[in-house]
């Protein structure tokens, strides 16, 4: 799907351009035209080439408008739901004790199996326009909860269906290796992953990623893991050092991996290495919100000249969490960023975590993925949390969801 539109009457456009003098690029007064599904013309309005007036055009009235949201870490493919593990963590229950006695991971892998192909394909479709509604145009989906060969396929599958079937583009990770699945002895398990399912899901993913922390894998064990899905083609990302330090987020460094995510225990020393090693830091704000524990120094990594994303983590856990808008709002007032900042963060961070150019960002070249806001200026997101902002969303230059009717376009 694609096509072309000219967008005029933009009070304040983000851009992102790396060229620019400021972190958003941004341009009052404003237009942005897109050919085929890619962005040819953006700039001052007064300034807009006549070649790119006459066709199909809206003018958003003084609206801002911003890059589509990259959701760089979710685990939208899954059975059930943990409503009740929600209110026993409120009840004093920790997410480790819950994890110990079955629950955790371990109840959504139970669900997941349980579920059939169309309805977890028909539950995630639901999650990612609901994604695509609040202004996310790409979105990264993990498996991991079948932690077995063929749930994990099943998993991979629903997420190409999700992403033929809906607008959204969605970027497949295999994560066969969550946790050890109950009752598996663990060196067999890892033998399961690296030898059974990674030759399976390889076709499937682009990504391969580890759960490295307290309850899940070791660092050793990740290292093992994600060097077997570089043979298979994957690139490397892990979810490091959540609960407590263990040194993941320096083996992402070590591997060059595309991302360590989660970091909520980064230590200054951390954020040294992933600098140069250039692996992206996803950060995750809706997890320590939900699991009402210290967030991710962001405002550290940031300042260490880390490239920094965020993301919802999109689960039925510890982050059931589908608004990157929120995700905006929770940086600002959790982890120390600027309105600014955080959302190139759930950008262009975005994009870069999942190694795609062409995304998170408004010039010439780049995919025609808009999102017109109900407000003049980009600092509305965090400024109003929890109100429907997003007025429009263009996906590769069609208008795909908005709140107001065509008549008012």
């Amino acid at each position: 799907m694609s096509g072309s539109l000219l967008v005029t009457g933009i009070g304040e456009l983000v851009t992102n351009s790396p060229g620019s003098g400021d972190l958003l690029g941004a341009v009052a007064d404003a237009a942005v035209a897109i050919g085929d599904g890619v962005v040819v013309w953006a700039g001052p309005e007064a300034d807009l080439p006549d070649e790119h007036r006459g066709g199909a055009s809206i003018d958003v009235g003084g609206r801002a408008v911003i890059p589509g949201f990259v959701d760089a870490h979710t685990h939208l493919v899954f059975g059930g739901d943990r409503s009740d593990e929600f209110a026993r963590r409120l009840r004093g229950e920790s997410y480790r004790q819950i994890l110990a006695a079955g629950g955790g991971i371990h109840a959504t892998v139970a669900a997941t199996r349980r579920a059939s192909d169309s309805d977890l394909i028909a539950d995630a479709a639901a999650r990612a326009l609901r994604m695509l509604a609040s202004g996310t145009t790409t979105v990264e989906v993990k498996s991991g909860y079948g932690l077995d060969t063929a749930t994990e396929v099943r998993m991979l599958r629903a997420a190409a269906e999700v992403d033929a079937a809906t607008p959204i583009d969605v970027v497949p990770t295999f994560l066969g290796a969550h946790v050890v699945d109950r009752g598996s002895d663990r060196d067999d398990y890892l033998r399961l992953v690296v030898g059974e399912m990674l030759p399976a899901c390889a076709p499937l993913a682009r990504f391969c990623d580890v759960f490295s922390d307290e309850g899940a894998f070791t660092v050793e064990e990740a290292r093992i893991v994600l060097e077997a899905g570089l043979a298979h083609g994957l690139r490397p990302r892990i979810h490091a050092d959540q609960l407590s330090h263990t040194g993941a987020a320096a083996l992402a460094a070590r591997l060059g991996a595309a991302s360590a995510d989660h970091l909520d225990h980064a230590t200054p020393e951390d954020a040294a290495a992933l600098r140069e090693a250039g692996t992206v830091a996803v950060l995750l704000p809706g997890a320590s919100f939900s699991l009402r524990s210290s967030p991710a120094p962001g405002r550290m990594l940031w300042d260490a000249g880390v490239t920094v994303a965020l993301a919802t983590d999109c689960n039925p856990g510890t982050s059931y969490v589908e608004s990157m808008p929120l995700v905006v709002a929770l940086a600002c007032l959790e982890m120390g960023l600027t309105p600014a900042e955080a959302l190139w963060g759930a950008t262009r961070g975005g994009a870069l975590a999942l190694e795609m150019p062409d995304r998170g960002w408004i010039g010439p070249g780049a995919i025609g993925d808009l999102v017109v806001l109900d407000a003049p200026s980009h600092l509305h997101i965090p400024y109003r949390p929890g109100t429907a902002l997003v007025d429009t969303v263009i996906k590769r230059g069609e208008i795909v969801a908005g709140l107001r009717p065509e008549a008012d376009r």
